[in-house]
């Protein structure tokens, strides 16, 4: 096949939704497929054999770390060239109209999937009012495609709830390879605590931005005597984050990847993951595959991976944070059951490959290409 693939974030940019879209194509392209990659420009041509073909655009003023790409004439000269099969379309927003817009110019099916809850996002930057305006325009949008995809079944309910048809799920992936318990170091638990390897470290690993309300762990964090929280990442909240935690046993590390990333978390105690935002949690899972225990909120597509008590442990976010409190603390306080949720953890994300989850994808392709093939001869 020949898949043409519009996303309004890409390459070199660092976050769940690049993370699952660089395995994807990695592993398309394995399957002997051919990938178009369509993105804001990043200075990136090419990835594991696929082209990437850059869109300029111009920061977002709310996110800086985000372009914002502009459809061009020069997508459909790109599209004409490469003659795709089917077009996919992730998080259709403003780059991703081009490619619903170029579905119906060259007659070819549509995909699209969602991976980011942006009407949510809205109450986190003074925008609430605006909420069902959004849901209205995705609607719309989404409903151009034979076949929409989510990354957890709450996801597909909300949608649903909200006027968006033929729905399905796209499995979670990890690597499990990159991510694994034995790369648990206590040089890296040294660096992560600042020279305090004794002491229990609390690990949080993602943007640094509103909607994930890491200001919620600093309750965590001074409830546990002694306890370290590594925030790993960076993002457009960081500067006022680093002010609300000033005089806390905070450490703000910046950005890791490869096997710096896993190693983090295999060394960690716990991950603290307080966001209500959230259709997957990829970074729950990387998680979980370096044997991490997760407390996290029990919200969005969060309970699909996490099982309270035997993966991991899930707190009610809509409580006040003494549940999030007791939860960290009972994972702490019982050791012998804490390596025992290190192994199911790591037992349910061996479950989770990136191969199996893009071949699922494949299959999802065909049925839509091959339903618009009978839907032409008719």
């Amino acid at each position: 096949m020949r898949i043409a693939l519009f996303t309004e974030t890409f390459l070199p940019k660092v976050d769940g939704i690049v993370t699952r879209l660089r395995h994807t194509v990695d592993h398309l392209q394995r399957n002997g497929n051919q990938v178009l990659v369509v993105a804001p420009d990043g200075g990136i041509t090419e990835h594991k054999g696929a082209k990437v073909f850059g869109v300029s655009g111009f920061p977002l003023p709310l996110y800086p770390e985000l372009k914002l790409a502009l459809p061009h004439p020069a997508i459909g000269e790109t599209l004409e060239d490469f003659q795709p099969d089917i077009i996919h379309v992730v998080n259709p927003a403003v780059l991703g109209l081009a490619g619903i817009f170029y579905s119906k110019i060259l007659n070819r099916p549509l995909v699209a999937s969602y991976h980011t809850h942006l009407p949510k996002y809205l109450q986190h930057y003074g925008l609430a009012m605006l909420e069902g305006l959004l849901w209205e325009l995705l609607k719309t949008a989404h409903n151009q495609a034979a076949l929409n995809l989510c990354t957890s079944t709450v996801m597909i309910e909300e949608l649903a709830a909200h006027g968006i048809e033929r729905l399905d799920l796209w499995q979670r992936g990890v690597d499990t390879e990159t991510f694994h318990p034995e790369l648990a170091s206590m040089e890296m638990r040294s660096r992560l605590t600042q020279n305090h390897p004794e002491s229990h470290l609390l690990l949080y690993v993602g943007r640094l931005s509103a909607e994930k309300e890491i200001e919620r762990i600093k309750f965590i964090l001074e409830a546990i005597p002694n306890a370290r929280l590594a925030l790993v990442g960076d993002g457009p909240h960081r500067q006022a984050l680093e002010k609300h935690f000033v005089g806390t046993n905070a450490y703000f590390v910046g950005y890791l990847a490869g096997t710096e990333l896993a190693s983090a978390f295999a060394s960690a105690d716990a991950f603290i993951f307080p966001s209500r935002t959230e259709t997957l949690g990829l970074v729950l899972l990387e998680a979980m595959a370096a044997g991490c225990p997760v407390v996290a909120a029990r919200s969005g597509g969060i309970p699909d991976i996490v099982t309270d008590g035997v993966n991991g442990y899930l707190f009610e976010p809509e409580a006040d944070v003494q549940s999030a409190i007791a939860a960290t603390m009972k994972l702490l306080e019982q050791k012998q059951e804490r390596e025992i949720i290190r192994q199911n953890a790591r037992q349910e994300a061996e479950r989770w490959g990136w191969a199996a989850a893009t071949r699922q994808l494949q299959t999802y392709y065909h049925h839509v290409i091959y339903s618009e093939q009978l839907v032409n001869a008719a």
